[in-house]
């Protein structure tokens, strides 16, 4: 039996096993998706915010500002991307200004370091293409931005390294109440767990459900983004934002941490928490309101658009709590913006509930907080050259929008959560996300899968179970009989 069950393997689930997997447990992942990260983790506006934006005194401020904090040493330790840039939020006119104020006062309260007001010049001074119709802005210099896929592997593979184990393609179709715990049903068998951490995402009301909880149900809100090419990357060099409103955050313009541009999001309440389609609507909602903040940005310069949906439930604050109706069940629920930014302070929020229904936390004496990746690009010319000379795989550019070279890309395949589709390579090392979009390397990345994997082209996949690239015909050769 395992001491801990986490659900998900989000940022928030990926959090929480690396904050378990300090201590003398066992701990097991069960992922519903055939990777971590793939759910709204990967489909996000990549900010760590400053924290003045949450009520005082909510979960969501307490673990935004702590959560922040905690984010850049985990980001130092595990080589993570992550930029801290600091943002802006903008105001238009009179009322703004009053906002501003308020969120100002909130973040003083919060404990948000070094956010002051500026005037309409001095914005100008620091942003040069932000609207003239700007007539001041709320400086947070604590705002970061990163890479939420990233991350979460980050996280994610540290606990791997731990002692963690983690099941991908694991969903928990059912969970039974047993002697001491919890009896959880996967497609991969009933595994037995002492404790259970929700942080099921999109689906936690329904996991919830299955050990008989009520209190919260989710709706998904979705939201459409832009993302531009790198010639596009210097538009902005802070996060921009506008005021926010009662569809969130609102529309913001940032860089990335890969020389990209975002824009979005959108914010339109969905039916389906599976739906992740663009839409025109939404896209032209997004380009509207980015033109508030930035005028002339230029959208011939799109290289991809995305969406990813929301987690909202009825409350207005994070849902951390063990539940009312099952003991050791700990709900990490409704966990919207700032999700990424509080993962880690929420992780520490469950620990310390897990041990208040009596999880014995022994520290481990050997446990392994480093991590470090090779990325080719980011090197002198000395030091390509003398890993050239060990590895020749690195003198092989694969990915030639971002330089990555096939030494990278191997790499991506040993680490201790094996990524199994293109996509999945795609967030470990950065191939295909540039201008072509994988249109060049995209072959090349399906061999190198297949020769390092072991297995069949045609079982090589580009990102979720079912999205084959290649088929042919069954032994039996029977026409349209095909695989």
């Amino acid at each position: 039996m395992y001491d801990v069950a986490v659900i998900g393997c989000g940022v928030v689930g990926a959090a929480a096993a690396y904050e378990l997997s300090r201590y003398n447990c066992r701990v097991l992942v069960l992922e519903a998706k055939n990777d971590v990260a793939n759910v709204t983790t990967k489909a996000n506006s990549a900010i760590l915010h400053a924290g003045y934006d949450p009520a005082p005194g909510s979960l969501m401020a307490k673990t935004n500002v702590r959560g922040v904090k905690l984010a850049k040493e985990i980001c130092e330790k595990l080589d993570v991307e992550r930029d801290e840039i600091g943002s802006l939020v903008l105001a238009f006119n009179e009322e703004d200004e009053r906002h501003l104020e308020m969120l100002y006062r909130q973040g003083l309260e919060n404990g948000v370091p070094g956010v002051e007001l500026l005037t309409a010049d001095e914005v100008r001074a620091l942003e040069p293409n932000v609207s003239e119709k700007v007539t001041a802005a709320l400086y947070a210099p604590s705002a970061a931005i990163v890479s939420p896929w990233e991350f979460a592997l980050a996280l994610a593979e540290t606990a791997v390294v731990n002692g963690c184990e983690v099941q991908l393609s694991a969903p928990v179709t059912g969970i039974d109440r047993i002697d001491g715990g919890y009896r959880l049903h996967t497609p991969k068998g009933d595994f037995e767990a002492r404790y259970i951490i929700n942080a099921a995402g999109l689906h936690c009301d329904k996991v919830h459900e299955m050990v008989g909880g009520t209190g919260f149900t989710v709706h998904g809100v979705r939201g459409e983004y832009y993302i531009m090419d790198k010639s596009q990357g210097n538009v902005v060099s802070h996060v921009i934002f506008q005021c926010p409103n009662e569809k969130g955050k609102g529309v913001l313009v940032a860089p990335t941490v890969h020389g990209n541009l975002i824009v979005g999001p959108s914010a339109d309440a969905v039916d389906d928490v599976e739906s992740v389609a663009n839409t025109a609507f939404g896209l032209e909602e997004v380009r509207t309101a980015a033109a508030k903040s930035i005028p002339d940005l230029n959208y011939r310069e799109s290289i991809r658009n995305f969406s990813g949906v929301r987690c909202y439930t009825q409350q207005e604050d994070f849902i951390i709590e063990e539940s009312r109706q099952a003991p050791g069940f700990i709900n990490l629920a409704g966990i919207r913006s700032p999700g990424l930014s509080a993962a880690p302070a929420i992780a520490e929020m469950a620990v310390e509930l897990l041990r208040g229904c009596g999880l014995q936390t022994e520290a481990k004496k050997d446990f392994i907080d480093t991590r470090r990746r090779t990325v080719f690009h980011r090197l002198s010319a000395k030091e390509k050259a003398a890993l050239i000379k060990e590895n020749p795989l690195y003198g092989r550019v694969i990915c030639r929008c971002e330089t990555v070279t096939e030494g990278e890309i191997v790499d991506a395949l040993h680490r201790p959560i094996v990524p199994t589709s293109i996509d999945a390579i795609k967030r470990r090392c950065n191939a295909g996300m540039g201008r072509c979009q994988g249109g060049f390397c995209g072959p090349r990345v399906h061999e190198i899968i297949a020769r390092e994997l072991g297995v069949p082209k045609e079982q090589v996949l580009m990102d979720e179970e079912g999205s084959w690239l290649l088929c042919g015909q069954t032994k039996t050769g029977k026409g349209g009989d095909l695989q």
